[in-house]
């Protein structure tokens, strides 16, 4: 039993998997806070607004000033540049996690909380942790921080279904609760939905299932897990053209299920010098059981 949950954790997985996922993620964290999370640029100078979420209770931070703001937004942007090179992965890595860690405390003390950042910031954590990338990196050490961003994304998903009972309860699913959504902020897509009988009570008991099921991808492999994914991915694709509502730091997570390693970035971008010091071969050759 002990093995076996270790090989679990510890998964052989191929270390240019992280490589790349690196640059997937470093690249999106200032997108995300130019695009997503840039209300904490507004919010400064408006400290009666500031109601820190329990993290920033715990380690007492107080409401921004502008200047803060701008020092760390300058700080992420510079390290995951850095980071995305493959340039002092620990100690630019870290510096990511730590600055955005702390920017979305600030994004969700200023009113919602964004759910779909908590895979993205385990990521942050999680990635660095596996060192500069190359034919000495463990198949092992990349397996675990794999392994900590899908349980992450998994997590996502499943608590996500645990609220909607434990705040809505089973009103959600046999309610109106799509209608709502569509009716206060539906696109073409989503009215369209809307004239099709009980499409949107199906789409809602169909949503809590599979976010209840979601554990389910932790333990497959090959076709069956692609299927999964693209099915997530799906679901957010069509929640985007119905809603307008996206989950893309979700998304980008949920690409830690997929063959990475086999993506061939151009070298002529000098991302990530891991990448290019290991062969596609030697790298897919030490990818087994996720895919």
């Amino acid at each position: 039993m002990a093995g076996a949950l270790t090989r679990w954790m510890f998964p052989q997985v191929a270390p240019r998997r992280v490589a790349v996922l690196r640059v997937l993620v470093y690249l999106f964290v200032p997108l995300d806070m130019l695009l997503f999370t840039a209300g904490v640029f507004q919010h400064p100078g408006n400290p009666g607004g500031y109601r820190p979420v329990l993290v920033a209770r715990l380690l007492g931070l107080p409401a921004p000033t502008q200047g803060v703001v701008i020092a760390v937004f300058a700080l992420v942007v510079i390290a995951c540049l850095v980071a995305a090179t493959g340039r002092l992965p620990r100690l630019a890595g870290y510096a990511v996690a730590l600055g955005f860690g702390y920017w979305a405390l600030m994004a969700m003390s200023f009113g919602k909380v964004d759910h779909d950042h908590l895979a993205l910031l385990v990521a942050l954590f999680a990635l660095p942790s596996v060192g500069a990338v190359g034919e000495r990196t463990s198949a092992e050490a990349t397996g675990w921080a794999i392994r900590f961003v899908q349980i992450a994304v998994v997590a996502t998903y499943f608590l996500s279904a645990y609220a909607k009972i434990r705040w809505g309860g089973w009103e959600w699913p046999n309610g109106a609760t799509f209608q709502w959504a569509v009716t206060r902020r539906g696109t073409f897509v989503g009215h369209l939905a809307e004239q099709v009988p009980f499409l949107l009570h199906l789409g809602q008991w169909g949503l809590l299932i599979a976010e209840t099921l979601s554990p389910v991808l932790l333990f497959l492999s090959g076709r069956a897990l692609y299927a999964g994914v693209a099915f997530f991915a799906a679901f957010h694709l069509i929640t985007w053209m119905s809603i307008a509502i996206h989950f893309l730091p979700l998304v980008v997570c949920l690409m830690a299920f997929l063959p990475l390693e086999r993506l061939r970035l151009p070298g002529r971008l000098g991302f990530d010098r891991g990448i290019r010091k290991l062969g596609a071969g030697k790298a897919e050759a030490g990818s087994v059981p996720l895919g």
